[in-house]
């Protein structure tokens, strides 16, 4: 593993307590960065702090709350005295219909945790990055987002606007020291699958030219990249990890 310059760094990292949240969280770890763990999973947190080193902060919400997220954020920002670095890997991918027959309430949800969870993390997060006048902030889309996957109209259009919320937000602050990037992973093997119809993840894989799903280290790999002070020139920018799938 390459090693990235985190000391002095602190980083908020939202579904952190297992998946690609994980694996971005143990990655920042190792390479210097005091952690902020926010997930909704209370038990997965306490197993999620126990594997990263000592000192690291965890906090159970629901991101889809927004005085919850803001009350995260206040928390995070006294236990780590700053925060440089938010990572939105929270997320959900909701049941697989037809759109003219997806459940309104289960519509209401995805877009709920994907959209405007991961809005309320952002907005929330911001106001704190000013204050030192740096941050990076990394926003996990998906491939779905760009092509748009039958039966996930719900999860596709979620994503499709965290690219758009990325841009936005990117071309805000593009005149300070915070940089706003996001990810789009073709499918990647986590307990999200178990949200998923078996029919859906063959086509997802059949849609991968390298017949294969993605690791959760090599998306760590480069969203770790992108939460550095490497990543000095681009903002508002959507990076493909999709196996070949990704055409634009």
């Amino acid at each position: 593993m390459n090693q990235l310059d985190f000391s002095n760094r602190t980083a908020v990292v939202t579904g952190g307590a297992a998946g690609i949240g994980f694996a971005i969280a143990q990655r920042l770890a190792a390479s210097g960065a005091r952690i902020a763990l926010w997930d909704r999973d209370a038990a997965a947190l306490a197993r999620a702090q126990a594997a990263l080193p000592a000192g690291t902060v965890v906090h159970a919400l629901d991101v889809s709350d927004a005085d919850a997220v803001a009350a995260a954020a206040a928390a995070a920002a006294a236990a780590l005295s700053r925060v440089d670095v938010l990572i939105c890997s929270a997320g959900i991918a909701g049941p697989n219909h037809m759109t003219w027959e997806y459940p309104l309430d289960a519509w209401r949800q995805v877009i709920d945790v994907n959209l405007n969870g991961l809005f309320y993390c952002n907005r929330a997060i911001v106001p704190l990055m000013q204050k030192n006048d740096y941050g990076r902030i990394v926003n996990i889309a998906s491939i779905a987002g760009k092509e748009g996957n039958p039966t996930a109209s719900a999860y596709s259009a979620s994503k499709a606007a965290v690219m758009a919320l990325t841009k936005s937000l990117g071309k805000e602050l593009a005149k300070t020291g915070i940089r706003v990037n996001c990810v789009t992973p073709a499918a990647v093997r986590t307990a999200i699958f178990d949200q998923i119809s078996q029919q859906h993840i063959d086509f997802m894989l059949s849609k991968i030219p390298m017949g294969r799903f993605g690791g959760v280290d090599e998306i760590a790999a480069m969203v770790c990249w992108l939460a550095s002070e490497d990543c000095s020139f681009s903002t508002g920018a959507v990076f493909d990890l999709s196996g070949g799938r990704a055409t634009y």
